[in-house]
């Protein structure tokens, strides 16, 4: 897969490529990355990539000629982009599914913008999606570029090594993932769950599919309604749901509360 990503800071998204799993499928050639420097395809002698707003107004504005040029050139250089992905705070939220949906792809074309935004003829006639990380303002493109670079590589067969961890990833059905654990099995007093170490594939499975829809219920619930919960499954969420005013019906009477997170969680 192909990554065509321009930015004016090549040395920050560089560094952000060069470890893990995106790193070694760097190397092996299952990702085929280039990172553009948008100053490069300036005209002038100062490789001026930004100006003043029209009608006034704080702050600098990426300009559109440095931008149109680099999609141009990457096209003519490496092939037409199946999608150019601006990253914008004013961008539809990431998630799992455009990971997914994007990972069928063969090239994509990153842009990352900066200052205090990026002209709009870019967004109308090069970019053909705005892309957000979320609810927050960052300083640019980069970081976001990053993320959306690691979250369709690792679905990109090959790039991680094993096909069931990623499988397993949260979100992937559309519930957080599970609880896990590793040696040692017991640690300052606190022991894993039994079901754990008790070598019961079957028992491990439906432990693990039970602790995923636990935590979703506790901490993402609207996320539940997408998730294609099975029979089990949604008999498992009215179990959770009736066991609070249980509680709070038994404890009332000692005046304690009754914590969701205690109910729901995954000890």
């Amino acid at each position: 897969m192909r990554f065509d990503i321009v930015t004016i800071f090549p040395e920050m998204v560089e560094s952000g490529l060069a470890a893990g799993v995106v790193g070694r499928a760097r190397q092996s050639g299952l990702l085929d990355i280039v990172v553009h420097n948008l100053r490069d395809f300036t005209t002038d002698r100062h490789r001026v990539v930004d100006d003043v707003p029209f009608g006034g107004g704080p702050g600098m504005v990426l300009k559109p000629e440095p931008l149109f040029a680099a999609a141009e050139a990457i096209a003519e250089r490496r092939g037409p982009a199946d999608a150019v992905l601006l990253m914008s705070p004013a961008g539809k939220p990431f998630t799992q599914a455009d990971a997914k949906r994007l990972s069928y792809l063969e090239h994509l074309v990153v842009l990352c913008g900066r200052y205090e935004g990026i002209d709009e003829r870019v967004r109308e006639h090069v970019a053909t999606e705005e892309i957000s990380i979320g609810d927050y303002v960052l300083s640019g493109g980069e970081m976001p570029a990053l993320v959306v670079v690691d979250a369709v590589s690792r679905l990109v067969p090959g790039v991680v090594g094993d096909a069931q961890s990623v499988e397993a990833d949260s979100f992937t059905r559309g519930l957080l993932d599970h609880p896990h654990y590793t040696r040692p099995a017991e640690f300052r007093g606190h022991r894993v769950p039994d079901v754990l170490v008790s070598g019961h594939h079957g028992e491990i499975r439906k432990w693990r599919q039970r602790e995923a829809v636990r935590r979703t219920a506790q901490r993402r619930p609207e996320l539940l309604a997408g998730a294609g919960l099975d029979a089990d499954e949604h008999a498992f969420v009215r179990e959770l749901r009736d066991s609070v005013p249980a509680c709070a019906q038994a404890k009332a009477s000692a005046g304690e509360g009754c914590s969701p997170a205690r109910i729901k969680g995954s000890e």
